[in-house]
């Protein structure tokens, strides 16, 4: 449901709508939320439209890997040193509103268990 390619985050990617940026590779593109959840709050995009986590493949691994490297270099450049939180939402039971994979840095506060 809500499943397509062109998103909010492809426009992000094409610069078609603004965003503020915190890191750019030629595979991944970071920026800060807009509706922060904690004081930091960033999101961690594959520029590659795949939907949702499901709909990784095989081929996607090195990309995959990839991502959480980046999630690592993000907090470190964002001053994380306490920990943070990676979270990824996977369809609408899983939170997911928008249909462009995407991995949720929260940090900056103690994060508690179990999330909502």
């Amino acid at each position: 449901m809500g499943e397509t390619t062109e998103t909010i985050f492809s426009k992000i990617i094409r610069r078609e709508i603004p965003a503020d940026i915190v890191y750019e590779d030629d595979l991944t593109l970071a920026f800060k939320d807009i509706n922060p959840q904690a004081p930091v709050h960033i999101l961690v995009i594959p520029k590659k439209p795949i939907p949702k986590l499901d709909d990784a493949e095989s081929d996607d691994a090195a990309l995959m890997g990839h991502l959480l490297l980046t999630v690592k270099h993000v907090a470190q450049q964002a001053g994380l040193k306490n920990g943070y939180r990676v979270v990824i939402n996977t369809g609408d039971d899983g939170g997911q509103t928008v249909y462009h994979m995407h991995l949720h840095i929260m940090g900056g506060r103690h994060m508690k268990w179990p999330p909502g």
